[in-house]
């Protein structure tokens, strides 16, 4: 169920009848590369007659993108950047829309003995071993996470970068290629890492730390801000996502048996 002061919020009507039109969502990749969207927008587009059209990139550049007034809707994981997105006019409010984590993988010889259920201390071993490490680099919501782990660990890793740490500037697929061929520690979403096929010795290393929370956010994009916006259509998607058919869908996707991402817009 949708909470009374988000639906007031969204200003949103009932789910239109076939209405007709497009809408472009601005994504990051994770929810891409899983299959999500191939699971979702044909239950959405059918109920209601509006193409989505998704630009899956890094949350940074999500943000950038709508920003410049380059898309409707925004689905990525950042909070942070998302809140100051909202802060500063660009988007309407931000929602949490859905959950899943962050694993650290590596080779199974794991020879910085990284594993555990401490991230901050896996990375710190990573570190004094000067063990590889391959960085997304690229402003998206799992570098942002990174990062901000990499900052707890008291360890400056971008000083070794092009040495041990290998930033890629890629997208989490090719930053998980760039690892299983050089032997790198990756950061990677979970999502992402199930449906990765060049797995090579790569496992699981380090999951289950509170730091590994990983929440998605849905924003609409401000009208006021971009007068472009197709915010009937943006708002309908948003609704659909926020409540019980989209988080439904949400929760019913489970390729190979294994549920991905996890509903919580009503927290």
């Amino acid at each position: 169920m949708i909470r009374p002061i988000l639906a007031a919020a969204l200003s949103l009507l009932a789910l239109p009848a076939l209405a007709q039109g497009h809408i472009t969502v601005q994504s990051t990749t994770s929810t891409q590369n899983s299959g999500l969207y191939e699971h979702l927008l044909p239950i959405f587009e059918q109920t209601t007659g509006i193409d989505v059209r998704v630009v899956a990139v890094g949350t940074g550049q999500a943000l950038e993108n709508a920003g410049n007034c380059d898309g409707d809707m925004l689905i990525t994981h950042a909070r942070e950047a998302e809140e100051a997105f909202v802060a500063s006019g660009k988007g309407l409010a931000r929602y949490p829309l859905m959950y899943n984590d962050f694993v650290l993988v590596g080779p199974a010889a794991d020879p910085a003995d990284a594993q555990g259920k401490d991230i901050v201390a896996a990375l710190t071993r990573i570190a004094e071993a000067r063990a590889p490490f391959a960085s997304r680099a690229d402003d998206s919501g799992t570098n942002k996470a990174e990062l901000a782990l990499w900052a707890e660990t008291g360890a400056n890793p971008k000083a070794a970068s092009g040495e041990w740490y290998l930033e890629t500037g890629s997208g989490m697929g090719a930053t998980l290629n760039l690892g299983t061929a050089q032997g790198a520690y990756v950061l990677t979403d979970r999502a992402t890492w199930d449906t990765f096929a060049n797995k090579a010795d790569f496992e699981i290393l380090v999951e289950g730390d509170p730091r590994l929370f990983n929440q998605y956010g849905v924003i609409v994009v401000n009208p006021a801000a971009c007068p472009a916006t197709r915010i009937e259509a943006a708002e309908t998607f948003a609704r659909w996502l926020l409540g019980d058919g989209g988080q439904d869908a949400i929760e019913a996707f489970a390729p190979n048996g294994r549920q991905l991402f996890f509903p919580n817009a009503s927290e």
